[in-house]
């Protein structure tokens, strides 16, 4: 739709900044003043966008500078990527996501067929198809994973507290996600410490705007380089107490060990100081956590029964109380230390005021509350207020589509999860992540049910039937489109014709691709149908042959007569050799079977007939005038033979009516010649004839050869 520019600074096109609407930057390239747009669809997700400027400006700006712009004049059409997917995902990686997740999706329908086959999903199958559903998920996790890792130092560095890895992508942050809300029932039990797992692996990427930890510590971490006294540095304390608060042990520890009465020739005056922060230290290592494991390296000590935990968590908490209470903390004469650890002290007893100002996002402070004030398992409505709670405290608004998909998860709202799941990260995600929203059961109805205002089709299906548009709008993903289609029950298979039947021609490897989803999916008519449009574009692009070869292999008896009939008008009944030589290359192009091109089966009998009476000149043996002769006569004798051909046979018979040893023709054969020959003469005299082509003395020779054969067959017989 066309707008004019409304605002000469800026936007194409207004907009109010109230309003929570995705922004796309245009890379026009076109000078201002741009006098109107014109935007429409492309292909797939892509918008054509038109950036016109006024013809006056042009036409003066041409006529001042005696030069034209050339591109530039008139304006530009540029195309828009609408995606909200993660940017750090190149199209190649896509691809190969797309690719490598068909695999894991047709395995895993497979597995459900069976099932659904074998005593419609019994009770004891339900039971154990999470597990199935969790095998299709670590196999996505895996081509979600960075190929290309970075390098690392073989020296590790001391001052290193966040190590060198590559940048996460949300899409893999939100396929964990939903793993672990909706398939790993075991994780469920663990929920709380798999949050705060998750936040430590994809804290860099929950907000662009607003700061993290992760953000904090790299910060920290660029200064440590020139920091002498790291101790007296503001920043310092506030990224440990950012990273103890999100449970980031490891860090933590790391960074207390820099303390400057760490250094040998601080030790002695510094030992009350030291003894306080090793203190800490101890405490912060040795943090209970009630989760199944820990992995190989990390810190804190795991405990899988509410029980144990209990206890080791109350002897803790006590232990912190108690170095709370020291009165070694008088004799600290380091004043930035002493807060800074009481600080830390403070955030381990669960001082919802220190914590809150120790975090910047509200899912730091989220998980926070899972470490230090309410650890044991909480039920998912305590979770979903505890998320509204934090969301309200630090002000923030749900910009992003991570935390919009966990609070739709801790909501138990799957309209929400999935429109998230749609919305934020493709047609790609949604797809393929409905397989773990079916995994509860408890959510079949709403994704399996037929709905009137989607046309009688599910949810799952009409995912499906978008992400299979989106995979045939590429040459490059459009043959792995079928995999989905063939899985929706209703409308798959009559739209994966349409789709076929509307796939590009040019390309050859293509189209036999597109020959193969047909045979696999048996779709005879489609093959048919693709077979004859290639066909129809070969030869409307002069590569002939190759139109009739596709012709052919459909088929198409009615094209192929229009064909032969429309090079036979072409080529024409000339006696030279030339056309001879196009005769044999009609022949060619038809192929050996040539019946199929209705009543032109005479071509193949026409060239034996010339090949034949070449050797008859070229002096061969007798056999071959004689099998001239047999040839001859069956054309004549042919109903398909057209009738102009006959004079030119006739014409050609003259030598093996001339044969000097004994006639070769009988009477009846050369009385058959006679009468082709009379009735060629009575044609002329109707009105609007066509002209013989041959001059009268030819004709002449022709009827004195017929009538000397004809006698010398009386005298024979």
């Amino acid at each position: 739709m066309p707008g004019r520019l409304m605002e000469p600074d800026g936007a194409l096109i207004p907009f109010s900044t109230e309003v929570d609407v995705p922004l796309y930057n245009i890379q026009h390239g076109v000078k201002l003043p741009i006098f109107r747009i014109f935007v429409s669809w492309s292909r797939s997700n892509l918008l054509q966008v038109a950036c016109i400027r006024p013809f006056e400006d042009d036409f003066n700006n041409e006529e001042d500078s005696g030069t034209s712009d050339g591109g530039d004049l008139g304006g530009k059409v540029v195309e828009v990527k609408l995606c909200a997917s993660d940017p750090q995902i190149s199209e190649a990686q896509r691809r190969r996501i797309a690719y490598g997740s068909v695999s894991p999706f047709a395995f895993l329908q497979g597995r459900k067929n069976a099932l659904a086959m074998m005593s419609r999903m019994s009770s004891s199958s339900l039971g154990d198809w999470w597990q199935h559903v969790i095998e299709y998920s670590r196999s996505i996790l895996e081509l979600l994973e960075n190929t290309n890792p970075p390098s690392r130092s073989v020296i590790e560095d001391p001052r290193i507290v966040l190590k060198l890895v590559n940048k996460p992508t949300g899409l893999k942050a939100a396929w964990q996600l939903m793993e672990m809300f909706y398939v790993d029932k075991h994780s469920l039990t663990w929920l709380p410490e798999q949050l705060v797992d998750w936040v430590a692996e994809y804290d860099c990427i929950l907000s662009e705007t607003e700061g993290t930890v992760h953000s904090k510590l790299f910060k920290l971490q660029e200064k440590l380089v020139n920091l002498q006294v790291i101790e007296d540095d503001p920043e310092y304390w506030e990224a440990l107490s950012s990273a103890l608060t999100v449970g980031w042990l490891d860090a933590v520890v790391k960074l207390l060990r820099l303390h400057g009465s760490y250094q040998l020739n601080q030790m002695d005056s510094r030992e009350t100081e030291n003894g306080l922060v090793e203190a800490v230290a101890v405490l912060v290592s040795t943090m209970p956590r009630l989760r199944h494991d820990l992995p190989a390296g990390k810190l804190g000590q795991c405990y899988k029964t509410k029980p144990d935990f209990i206890k080791a968590w109350e002897k803790w908490r006590g232990q912190i109380t108690k170095l709370d209470c020291s009165a070694f903390w008088v004799h600290c004469g380091h004043r930035q230390t002493r807060e800074g650890l009481r600080n830390l002290l403070q955030i381990m007893l669960g001082n919802m005021n220190n914590i809150s100002n120790a975090s910047f996002h509200w899912m730091e402070l989220f998980v926070s509350h899972f470490l230090y004030i309410k650890p044991l398992t909480m039920s998912f409505e305590e979770m979903h207020r505890l998320a509204q709670k934090c969301l309200q405290l630090k002000s923030s608004s749900l910009s992003n589509g991570l935390t919009r998909l966990i609070v739709g998860a801790l909501g138990e709202n799957i309209e929400v999860v999935i429109a998230e799941c749609s919305k934020s990260f493709g047609p790609w995600m949604i797809t393929h992540a409905l397989e773990l929203l079916a995994a509860d059961s408890n959510q079949n109805e709403i994704l399996f049910s037929e709905r009137y205002n989607l046309g009688g089709i599910s949810i799952v299906e009409l995912h499906r039937i978008v992400y299979a548009q989106v995979l045939f709008s590429h040459s490059l993903t459009s043959q792995i489109a079928p995999t989905y289609l063939a899985s929706c029950p209703k409308q798959g298979l009559g739209l994966l014709e349409i789709s076929l039947s509307r796939q590009p021609v040019q390309n050859y490897t293509l189209i036999l691709k597109d020959l193969e989803i047909c045979r696999l999916y048996e779709l005879d008519k489609i093959c048919s149908f693709v077979k004859k449009i290639t066909g129809m574009h070969q030869w409307k692009h002069g590569r002939k042959g190759s139109g009739i070869y596709w012709f052919q292999k459909a088929g198409d008896e009615s094209r192929l007569n229009q064909i032969a009939q429309q090079l036979f008008e072409c080529i024409g009944c000339s006696n030279t050799n030339e056309t001879f030589k196009q005769w044999e290359g009609l022949i060619e192009l038809l192929g050996p079977d040539v019946g199929t091109a209705g009543g032109l089966g005479f071509l193949h009998r026409y060239r034996d007939f010339k090949n034949s009476l070449r050797h008859v000149q070229y002096g061969r043996a007798t056999d071959a005038a004689r099998h001239s002769v047999e040839l001859l006569i069956q054309l004549l004798k042919s109903p398909s033979t057209p009738q102009r051909l006959w004079l030119s046979l006739l014409h050609d018979s003259v030598k093996l009516l001339n044969w000097k040893d004994r006639p070769l023709l009988n009477a009846a054969e050369t009385n058959l010649l006679l009468s082709k020959l009379q009735e060629l003469s009575m044609l002329q005299l109707l009105p609007d004839s066509p002209q013989l082509d041959l001059p009268p003395p030819e004709l002449a020779s022709i009827r004195l050869a017929l009538a000397t054969n004809l006698s010398r067959a009386f005298l024979e017989e």
